[in-house]
């Protein structure tokens, strides 16, 4: 085992002396939580560190992985210039690293960085490692916006690296918890930040990485939180590993959520392979979906199958029920991939002779014309979730106060502008956010005077 121990740390620059100026005794259990982590390291005698960090380099749809022989960075931005760090890369296991990646086409690797100096994400550790051990190698490691299985798979490959290169290496994600728990914090409260600190902290302090697949964008968007992605990369570098997890502090004295868990690498456990098992999950449940699909949802699906597969358009089933064939209405096709927006196009009014005409039109368009996605993968077929709204007809009302965000979808319009949002949508709670999207759409001004409508949708999924 070459992964000989992995540690999950929070990054707050407070917790440095020099910088807190007396605050870091707020946190003093976090502070000796984080000494035990450096102790625990300089016993494992590891030749490289993988740090993963959030305030790295990041891409939307890119792992960035810090290139070059050494890095510099100090705390100037905390005014502590004079806390620094010189670190050493291990340039043989980025290589490897890459190479693995590409092997498994993961989009991973050392191009495109933006800053060479090291992050406080990266800092805050080293501060606490270096006081009690050194001689080791730097690996730096970005998150990114794919999904959270594309984080898992990225530590199967570091985990695969190490094994490659026969390198002792611990691996520490660095990422805080909640940002929202409390009114003086650095986002206010929401209601998500608490729930979001006691669950991870469950799944952390027992070593379940099964569930961190389970928190959902929005919901950790919500949160606002910055180390899901850290720890999901830690998981997949403890892929089929037997571990002992152990729960050392959490605090949230600041209105941040700070939480510190180790972990011991014991042996081997094929049955830990985590990603595996929430991708036959996904399976079940998507094939459970489909055949319960409606005719609306299931018109949807083979439009779109069809003109991927074949380049050819659907033609008209026949036996269609008369509400498709013998009305005429808007409708938006949406689609999602491993819980988020992959393609969504409709119509705000008829424009084709009946609604399944609408419906095959538009799921074409939403896999394969949607401006901000590239055409979906004849591979991605079997992993799309549909569904089709039917907006009524829109009706003009006279301020936000006539919106609902569960019933009422909105139109806003300034001159040629126009901007739709559906209603129900998740992360969507109130009618000014929903407002306020549908400016951005049409590319209308937040100050500028528009006329507003709303409509109320059916919705198949």
């Amino acid at each position: 085992m070459y992964i000989t121990g992995a540690f999950m740390v929070p990054h707050p620059p407070l917790i440095v002396p020099e910088i807190g100026k007396g605050q870091e005794s707020s946190i003093s259990d976090t502070t000796l939580a984080y000494k035990a982590v450096a102790q625990q390291i300089a016993l494992l005698e590891p030749e490289t560190i993988v740090i993963i960090s959030p305030h790295a380099t990041m891409y939307a749809d890119y792992f960035h992985i810090s290139p070059g022989q050494q890095a510099h960075g100090d705390f100037g931005q905390f005014r502590a210039k004079q806390v620094a760090f010189d670190a050493v890369y291990d340039t043989e296991l980025v290589k490897e690293i890459s190479a693995v990646c590409r092997d498994r086409h993961l989009m991973a690797g050392p191009l495109g960085e933006q800053d060479a100096s090291l992050d406080h994400g990266t800092m805050v550790p080293l501060y606490f490692i270096d006081q009690v051990y050194r001689g080791y190698k730097l690996v730096r490691v970005g998150l990114s916006g794919l999904p959270l299985t594309d984080h898992y798979a990225l530590g199967q490959a570091i985990r695969e690296a190490a094994q490659r290169m026969r390198r002792r290496t611990v691996i520490v994600a660095s990422g805080d918890l909640s940002h929202c728990l409390k009114e003086e914090g650095p986002y206010g409260y929401k209601e998500e930040g608490p729930v979001y600190d006691k669950h991870i902290m469950d799944v952390m302090g027992s070593g379940n990485f099964f569930r961190l697949f389970e928190f959902t964008d929005d919901f950790r968007r919500n949160a606002s939180e910055c180390g899901h992605g850290a720890f999901t990369i830690m998981a997949g570098t403890l892929d089929r590993t037997e571990i002992e997890a152990q729960r050392l502090s959490y605090q949230d004295t600041f209105g941040v959520g700070y939480g510190i868990c180790a972990y011991r690498v014991i042996g081997e456990d094929s049955e830990r392979n985590f990603k595996e098992q929430y991708e036959e999950k996904e399976r079940r449940r998507l094939k459970e979906r489909k055949a319960a699909e409606d005719i609306y949802v299931r018109l949807a699906r083979e439009s779109l199958e069809t003109y991927v597969t074949t380049g050819e358009m659907l033609s008209m089933p026949e036996n269609l029920p008369d509400e498709l064939t013998g009305r005429r209405a808007g409708a938006f096709v949406s689609l999602e991939k491993d819980g988020r927006l992959r393609g969504c196009i409709g119509t705000i009014g008829p424009v084709r002779e009946n609604l399944a005409a609408e419906i095959l039109e538009n799921a074409v368009s939403a896999g394969t014309r949607d401006p901000r996605f590239s055409p979906v993968g004849q591979e991605e077929l079997t992993k799309l979730e549909y569904s089709v709204d039917v907006l009524g007809e829109p009706e003009r009302i006279a301020s936000e106060d006539e919106l609902d965000t569960e019933k009422y979808g909105v139109i806003v319009t300034k001159g040629s502008k126009r901007g739709l949002l559906l209603p129900n949508l998740e992360g969507i709670n109130t009618p000014q956010e929903q407002i306020a999207i549908a400016r951005q759409k049409a590319g209308i001004g937040p100050d500028e005077p528009v006329s507003l409508e709303r409509f109320e949708v059916v919705r198949h999924k």
